[in-house]
This record gives structure tokens, sequence and C-alpha cells, in this order.
């Protein structure tokens, strides 16, 4: 990954088109990218869906240059939040949940979510409410 990583970078740096590139110029890319996933998936060609997968990977990697560009975050911080999202939500396999079949598991996927965004709601109200009276 850091290959590719390292790659991305030196296509940012020496081709025009890549360099002007923004997440917003991005959006329908993504979007195109992650439909041909969906329809090689539905193929049922595991050769399309290797190709697809790439494609939509290199997605991910372009955004996380473009944000490590602007000092934002890096590959590995997009890796290591993932890392940590599946240990959050997966505490059958991470923790000392239990889950016996299909069903426990997006219980507890589904309350670990759910704890999640009030974590986030919580830290948005205390960030706002830290804030010098009359700042936006």
């Amino acid at each position: 990954m850091e290959a590719f990583a390292e790659q991305m970078r030196l296509l940012r740096r020496e081709c025009a088109w890549k360099r002007e590139q923004t997440h917003t110029s991005l959006v329908p890319f993504v979007r195109e990218e992650a439909e041909e996933v969906v329809e090689a998936i539905e193929s049922g060609d595991p050769a399309a869906l290797c190709d697809e997968l790439g494609d939509l990977l290199l997605q991910v990697v372009i955004h996380a240059v473009i944000a490590e560009e602007a000092g934002h975050f890096t590959l590995d911080d997009v890796a290591r939040g993932v890392i940590a999202k599946m240990e959050r939500r997966n505490p059958h396999v991470f923790g000392d949940a239990v889950a016996v079949d299909a069903a426990e598991v997006l219980t507890l996927w589904n309350a670990a979510k759910a704890a999640e965004k009030a974590e986030k709601a919580a830290a948005a109200e205390k960030a706002a409410h830290a804030r010098e009276p009359g700042e936006v």
C-alpha cells in the first residue's frame, strides 16, 4: 500500500490532471467506481471484481494523498481508523461480547455504531460550548 501511495504522490506532482483534482472534483469518480464494483459483484466475474476493487482503492488512495497534502490525515490514518472501528464494532471478536449468529452480530454492530454517533454528538456539543461568546 505504501508503494501505491508513493505512486499517487508522484502522479500528483507530475500529472497536471491529477494535481488539479480535489475531493469535490473526484466525487463523480467515486460514485462511478462504486457502481462498477456493484456491477462486477452482480456479474459474478471474479476478475472483473478484482479490477473494479482496484479502481475503487485508487479513489481511496488519491483522496488520502490529497488530504495528506493539506495536512488533514494520511492513508495510514485511514487504515488505523478503520481498524479501530472494526475492533469497536466487533466486540464478539475483539472483546468479551458473545454473538452466536449473524442477527446478534448485527445487534452488537448497531449498538456500537449508535454509541459512536452519541459520542460524536456529545463531543460536538462540548466543542460548541467551549467557544468564546460570539464565535461561530
